[in-house]
């Protein structure tokens, strides 16, 4: 009963906010929430911790961590730069609660998923692109020749998608991860969100995997601790929304202008007494079948996806090939 709509989504926040819009609560999900003005960073943090709340919000059970700022696409280096700094603190946590124990240095395998013809579907591929990495160095000088006391392997690979590999993404890391034997895989994505105002200023970082695709309908293996054998964090960044969800936010505000009128409040009000999830499948009824596959993203994605994949890659050197973030 609680599913009768799907919100094309993969932000596991905007599911929560869903069952909350619609006054349902629950059980074994928690929100917390924590905004620092200084820095215009809002930090949500989902945690799933039952299996009845896992299938209620469509998401395997674990922690999601999502950090939202106005700044996280501008071109200005200071900002970027904190901003991967909150980046790397939050890797940092969920990496040491899947890893815990382990005193050497660490092999680190990061994939950077997507399609880099397809600009909205880049961010994986560039994210890669700026890393430094590592493994080839030291496995043929050994750690001392990075200058430092410790020495994580990072290696990275772009699969690519299966329309120009005929390979699911899937297969070939679970191929790699068998030869290579990283301790952990972190596995970056293009998302796709519910509400507009988060593309390209939100990141979410789970420690339950990812699932290339699903959010615009391709659903493909996903990558997680049970099919790789290791486990898997899963960074993404809403860079699409589909059609329905920019008809479905325009006929809101449509919704207030009629309320705020004396000759049609009353229309207004007639709308406003549907739920979220009927006036969402009222939408996808009026603009089927042509737009209802049609996903839309802003013009200047090109420089957003850009800055947003120096920012994460910058945060994944700055935890592992120079630490700032300390026990």
């Amino acid at each position: 009963m609680l599913r009768n709509y799907s919100v094309r989504t993969d932000l596991a926040l905007e599911e929560k906010e869903r069952f909350e819009s619609d006054n349902v609560e629950i059980s074994g999900v928690v929100l917390e929430e924590e905004y620092d003005e200084e820095k215009e960073l809002k930090v949500s943090r989902v945690e799933i911790r039952t299996e009845n709340g896992a299938k209620a919000m469509g998401k395997p059970a674990g922690t999601y961590l999502t950090l939202e700022s106005p700044n996280l696409a501008l071109p200005d280096e200071d900002l970027q730069m904190g901003i991967a700094t909150e980046l790397c603190r939050y890797m940092k946590e969920l990496i040491d609660k899947n890893i815990s124990g382990k005193e050497k240095d660490i092999s680190i395998l990061v994939v950077g998923l997507g399609n880099r013809e397809v600009t909205p579907d880049a961010l994986g591929p560039y994210v890669a692109d700026h890393l430094t990495v590592t493994r080839h160095i030291v496995k043929e000088y050994g750690k001392y020749a990075m200058g430092e006391e410790q020495s994580h392997l990072i290696s990275a690979i772009v699969p690519g998608v299966t329309g120009q590999t005929g390979m699911e993404s899937a297969e070939i890391v679970r191929g790699i991860v068998r030869e290579t034997n990283p301790d952990i895989v972190i596995a970056v994505d293009a998302l796709a969100a519910r509400n507009s105002r988060r593309l390209n200023r939100t990141v979410q970082i789970a420690d339950t995997g990812i699932h290339p695709g699903s959010g615009v309908g391709n659903h493909r293996s996903g990558m997680t601790k049970e099919s790789l054998g290791v486990p898997v964090i899963g960074i993404g960044v809403p860079t699409v929304v589909d059609a329905a969800t920019i008809v479905n936010d325009t006929m809101e505000n449509f919704i207030r202008a009629l309320e705020s009128s004396d000759a049609l409040k009353g229309v207004g009000e007639v709308l406003r007494s549907y739920n979220t999830g009927e006036k969402y499948e009222f939408v996808k009824e009026l603009i089927a079948p042509h737009l209802n596959g049609m996903f839309v993203t802003p013009k200047d994605i090109d420089e957003m996806v850009h800055h947003i994949s120096h920012t994460i890659s910058e945060a994944v050197n700055m935890l592992f090939i120079s630490p700032v973030i300390q026990d």
